[in-house]
């Protein structure tokens, strides 16, 4: 891995680059910005060119003293030289600690352009009031974007479609971010199940009002949902390839004859920068709840076979609490250990409470009682 030093066998990193914590201790030369109590976010990727990798170098990959992983780290000098120290001033711990996947996001929707007929000009940014198209939408990815789109401060699209191939997917989507919901910010969002239709891009097309969609993006690497993706696009459409394919030789046909007399065309985002870190934090603060991120919660000692077998593992994010010990458990298991375990059988009371979703309270009973 190239955020990886060599030496790693001989001197090992913390590893998790998402987290959140509180601080402990603070140093003379950064009292009068940070004091003993604040909560944090940390900016993994902080360009730092005199990192143990270089300018890769990032906590959780590359440094042996800050990491997620740990009950207690020591932050370097350039996280904060470099803004990478984040204040988070929500409720909670665990939201901040998701503060780095919904940058991604947050990235991906600004990193999204536009051109002007006659000049040389890119526009950065969705179209206000335009058609969004989320393709493969309803993963833990697909469904922070939509919660970004839903609660922006901004702008936003006039027409949000969401697809996928999975009903229970998609209906448990709606039932977290809902149609009424989007209405009431001024969006018409609807989820659509393209497996059932007999001709997805001519149907989808048709609900663009015929026109295609003014910004789409794919969150799936696969080869017949980024041809979709490129077929629905709108005059000067933008298709955000969001999902990062595992094969390098990974390709799909694009439509040419769209991209000289269409202005189509394509970018590709794989994070966020701290600015829209920065943002997630803000809008955290104010209601944004990114909980449908996570579907497993564990203590530091489910980190190392967690981590092993990431890839086996269904589901979303897998949120560690650094100083509990705890299996890596599915939030839909909280109800079926609570037969034999009361702390369980709360957990799953609390997480009831909101929709099947970790919560604050949750977070909090977790930490005082296992």
């Amino acid at each position: 891995h190239k955020r990886v030093p060599n030496d790693v066998a001989e001197n090992p990193v913390i590893i998790g680059h998402e987290f959140a914590g509180e601080l402990v201790e603070v140093g003379a030369k950064w009292a009068d910005q940070f004091k003993v109590g604040d909560k944090f976010s940390i900016q993994p990727a902080i360009n730092y060119e005199d990192g143990p990798v270089g300018v890769l170098s990032a906590p959780g990959y590359s440094y042996q003293y800050i990491g997620g992983d740990a009950t207690y780290v020591i932050i370097p000098n350039e996280v904060m030289e470099l803004g990478c120290l984040l204040p988070y001033k929500g409720e909670g711990y665990y939201p901040a600690s998701l503060s780095e996947p919904l940058s991604c996001v947050i990235g991906a929707m600004h990193a999204n352009y536009h051109t002007t007929p006659g000049k040389y000009i890119h526009t950065m940014e969705i179209v206000e009031n335009g058609k969004m198209a989320i393709l493969a939408g309803v993963g833990p990815m697909g469904l922070a974007a939509i919660n970004y789109v839903l609660h922006r401060e901004d702008r936003h699209p006039a027409l949000l479609v969401v697809t996928d191939v999975d009903q229970a997917r998609l209906d448990r989507a709606a039932s977290l971010y809902t149609p009424e919901f989007a209405a009431s910010r001024g969006i018409d969002l609807r989820y659509i199940n393209t497996g059932n239709m007999a001709d997805p891009v001519a149907e989808l097309k048709a609900i663009s009002g015929g026109e295609g969609f003014n910004d789409v993006f794919c969150f799936a690497p696969v080869k017949p949902v980024v041809e979709q993706a490129d077929a629905i696009l709108a005059f000067d459409g933008c298709l955000n390839f969001f999902a990062g394919p595992s094969r390098a030789d990974f390709s799909a046909m694009f439509n040419f004859y769209n991209v000289h007399y269409a202005y189509t065309h394509v970018v590709g985002t794989s994070g966020g920068n701290t600015d829209d870190m920065i943002e997630g934090l803000h809008l955290m603060g104010k209601g944004l709840d990114p909980a449908g991120l996570v579907t497993h919660i564990g203590g530091l000692n489910a980190v190392p076979e967690a981590t092993l077998h990431l890839p086996e593992i269904p589901g979303g994010k897998k949120l560690i609490y650094n100083h509990i010990e705890m299996p890596l458990t599915p939030i839909a298991d909280f109800a079926k250990l609570g037969e034999s375990d009361e702390r369980f059988k709360t957990l799953d009371e609390l997480c009831q409470k909101h929709q099947g979703l970790w919560n604050v309270e949750a977070e909090t009973f977790l930490l005082n009682n296992f």
